[in-house]
């Protein structure tokens, strides 16, 4: 009878991958699983007002929009001393900068009252 010799590392690889294949075939059914009790076991929840829900978000939406407002006249005054110090001093490219940030400062302070107006 003849011998026949087996490499260590071959055999290794073979269990490694029948290993690896059960573990895939084992993930396969857990997520087929998962996703038909997700589907299976759907429940309807049923909510009498809304305002709980929405008043925190309504809350929470006027105090964002109060502080881009209060940012923007801080940013707004700061740029007008910038304006008038590079007005004193003959600076055309500090003037520049500083108009671009008054221009910034009212869109950001005129925000909040704009979309007031809006109603959102």
């Amino acid at each position: 009878m003849k011998r026949i010799s087996v490499n260590k590392k071959t055999a290794t690889e073979g269990r490694n991958n029948r290993h690896m294949e059960t573990i895939r075939n084992n993930i396969g059914k857990a997520l087929t699983c998962a996703a038909l009790a997700s589907i299976c076991f759907t429940q309807t929840a049923l909510a009498s007002g809304t305002t709980a829900v929405t008043q925190p978000l309504e809350n929470l939406k006027t105090l964002v929009i109060s502080i881009i407002g209060a940012v923007g006249i801080i940013i707004l005054a700061k740029n007008v001393m910038e304006f008038a110090q590079a007005y004193q001093q003959q600076d055309s490219s500090s003037m520049n900068s500083a108009l671009k940030g008054i221009v910034a400062g009212i869109m950001m302070a005129a925000i909040s009252s704009v979309i007031t107006f809006l109603g959102f």
